[in-house]
């Protein structure tokens, strides 16, 4: 399953300060960011529901982060 996220991560700093926390949960390239995207883009490649914990995650490390619908 892909889950999609708008987050306010918008550069390769930030990036950095939540891969270890993403790496963690989900293991790496296991995710991207599109930084080009206005939503600033969180892709997560998952075989189980993990909404909640990536957005709780990302919003402890201070930044914003909510799942994009279908």
């Amino acid at each position: 399953m892909i889950l999609v996220f708008k987050t306010s991560i918008d550069n390769e700093t930030e990036v950095n300060h939540v891969a270890p926390v993403l790496n963690r949960i989900l293991g790496n390239g296991a995710w991207n960011f599109d930084l080009e995207d206005c939503d600033r883009i969180l892709r997560v490649v998952t075989e189980v529901d993990q909404v909640e914990e990536i957005a709780t995650a990302i919003s402890a490390s201070g930044f914003f982060c909510e799942e994009l619908g279908d």
